[in-house]
């Protein structure tokens, strides 16, 4: 029988870390690389039967792959600590990677805004990859949204995993703001370039895409709480590129040699 190893890359996550560990003891294997957690997580995540390394941060892609490296099973599962593998899902993956049909797979996500698990809105089914033979996929370098990369053909698992993205309103502006600014560094390092009037367009059109393409109507209030979240998402990505350029330009008034 091929091994499994669940890897989950956490900080400061005393609140879901031992959900995630247990969720996950299906695997031969749980691995959590802890960047230097003061809450406890480390500790909850061994009590919870997982094998812990204490890291620094290079980033999330860097600290997937570094966790790739450090497993040892024949397959990897890459799980967030705000994720939960469902047991369908468990049942599914021991079958898929006993078959072998495919390398890479991908798994639907069932996301939580606030209080509702959204059904629209571009948030399902959300498919991520996440489980992939050792050797067939290493995550991207991204400031925010690293991916998993592969040049492998993409099976898709059909049970989904849930993942408690957005708790409580405090949590979506934290990430509003993190995932904006990381957004902005991964455009800029594209060649990309903000403008007042750019940010304007993108904000607009991501309210209207999820809100009316994506039918993040069909979401009651929290569809519209998501669209109108993508949107200032958008706006300050933008904004917060175009503060970048600027910072890279001389100013205006600056006297030349």
């Amino acid at each position: 029988m091929p091994t499994l190893s669940v890897v989950i890359a956490a900080r400061n996550e005393a609140a879901n870390i031992g959900d995630a560990v247990r969720s996950a003891a299906f695997a031969d294997e749980v691995l959590v690389l802890d960047s230097g957690s003061t809450d406890g997580t480390a500790d909850l995540a061994r009590a919870a039967g997982a094998r812990v390394l204490v890291t620094d941060w290079p980033g999330y892609g860097p600290q997937q792959n570094r966790a790739i490296d450090e497993s040892a099973g024949d397959w990897i599962y890459s799980l967030d600590a705000d994720e939960r593998i469902t047991p369908a899902l468990a049942a599914e993956i021991r079958a898929v990677i006993t078959e072998g049909r495919f390398e890479v797979f991908d798994v639907p996500r069932r996301s939580l805004f606030v209080k509702r698990f959204m059904k629209h809105s571009g948030w399902w089914p959300d498919r991520t990859r996440r489980l992939f033979r050792r050797g067939s996929a290493r995550f991207t370098t991204h400031v925010i949204h690293a991916n998993l990369a592969t040049e492998k053909p993409v099976g898709h698992l059909k049970a989904a995993m849930t993942h408690y993205s957005y708790r409580d309103l405090a949590s979506v502006l934290e990430k509003m703001n993190r995932y904006s600014s990381g957004s902005a560094i991964d455009l800029h390092a594209r060649g990309k370039r903000g403008s007042l009037g750019g940010a304007i367009r993108h904000g607009l059109w991501a309210f209207v895409r999820t809100y009316i393409v994506k039918l993040g109507f069909l979401d009651g209030a929290e569809g519209f709480m998501v669209a109108v979240v993508n949107a200032e998402t958008s706006y300050y990505k933008h904004l917060k590129l175009r503060e970048i350029d600027h910072a890279r330009r001389p100013l205006i008034d600056e006297p030349r040699a």
